[in-house]
């Protein structure tokens, strides 16, 4: 189901060759453990392996996420935060998280989790805020794309109402 919100995924395909890789190794593990269909056990070896890793580690995004689809962004903003403090906290988990949780993910948790605690925070109408996680953002993250267009579209937004007045 396509969501109403913008949310934006950018994949880095190169990521995709360590879970191939996986999935490959578990059918092989499959067949070595004598399976004779060993096609379909090694399927369920991967993804008994990687549904807790997608799914239970970023925990708290994947909450913040579900109610941002939901327009409830004042309630997203703590789960974001607490996505935030977990992955600075646990910085080699987001760094190598093509490996640790199977994500394809191009820009980082800890990004993201700026990033969408900034943008809940303008959806909820506090725009100095947004502003604030938008720069905390390219400060932690200078090539942060998403970071720079946003504040771009602040500055265009203020221009436009300093030449109204």
């Amino acid at each position: 189901m396509a969501s109403k919100k913008p949310i934006v995924k950018q994949i880095a395909w190169l990521s995709v060759f360590p879970q191939i890789a996986l999935l490959i190794g578990m059918i092989f593990l499959a067949q070595f453990m004598g399976f004779k269909n060993f096609i379909f056990p090694g399927l369920i070896m991967y993804l008994a392996i990687s549904l807790p890793l997608r799914f239970g580690v970023p925990y708290h995004h994947r909450k913040g996420i579900a109610l941002v689809k939901k327009g409830a962004f004042a309630e997203a903003i703590p789960f974001f935060e607490k996505s935030y403090i977990f992955f600075k906290k646990y910085k080699w988990i987001d760094t190598y998280r093509y490996i640790t949780l199977l994500s394809s993910s191009r820009i980082s948790y800890t990004e993201m989790a700026l990033l969408n605690i900034a943008f809940c925070h303008g959806q909820s109408g506090d725009g100095q805020m947004s502003r604030h996680y938008y720069e905390k953002t390219l400060h932690a993250f200078p090539d942060s794309e998403m970071a720079n267009a946003s504040l771009r579209m602040f500055d265009a937004a203020k221009d436009l109402t300093d030449s109204q007045n």
